[in-house]
């Protein structure tokens, strides 16, 4: 078991790298929806710049990441399989599921803005950014305190800190409405 700190360090690094891609593949969602509403040809120059952007960073950095950190944390319970029967373990795999569940939704969001079928508003892709950061902190909390139920402090946190983003949020939009190029 002497190559364990090494798969555990590969699946780090690939979350890491999931995560990113998850937090800003949004933001480039924002910045498509935002650029289908302006004129030729700004439009048409943008739009297709951030398409690229999108495919490059889903495809190449966001699957690939997704795929690997969950090839290595299969591997790690393999040699870990006594993982499998702690409390805490249980939720944090749920919460990897929702977050599998919150990337197959992103992905047909991705798919959509591809086609120029805007469906969403920017304001929804802000919030809906939020949503990896949410579980995040949950599996963060989960797996260093490994408790199943003090993890519930830790999203009570993620509670307080969605109702800080939603106010910086409504106060970002009441400025960005005053004073449409900040």
């Amino acid at each position: 078991m002497e190559y364990y700190n090494y798969i555990k360090s590969l699946h780090l690094i690939f979350v890491i790298t999931w995560f990113a891609g998850l937090f800003y593949i949004p933001r480039l969602f924002v910045y498509q929806i935002e650029a289908f509403h302006k004129p030729s040809p700004d439009k048409e120059i943008l739009g297709e710049q951030l398409k690229l952007m999108a495919k490059r960073l889903w495809n190449i950095i966001t699957w690939p990441s997704a795929i690997l950190a969950t090839v290595f944390a299969v591997w790690l319970l393999i040699l870990q399989p006594l993982w499998l029967e702690q409390p805490w373990m249980h939720v944090k795999l749920l919460f990897v599921v929702l977050l599998i569940i919150y990337q197959l939704k992103t992905h047909q969001f991705y798919k959509q803005l591809q086609k120029d079928d805007v469906r969403k508003t920017s304001n929804f892709m802000r919030l809906w950014n939020e949503g990896a950061t949410f579980i995040l902190f949950a599996v963060v909390f989960l797996v260093i305190l490994k408790s199943a139920i003090n993890w519930v402090f830790g999203v009570i946190g993620i509670f307080v800190l969605g109702i800080l983003l939603m106010l910086g949020f409504k106060i970002y939009k009441n400025i960005r409405s005053k004073n449409p190029n900040a």
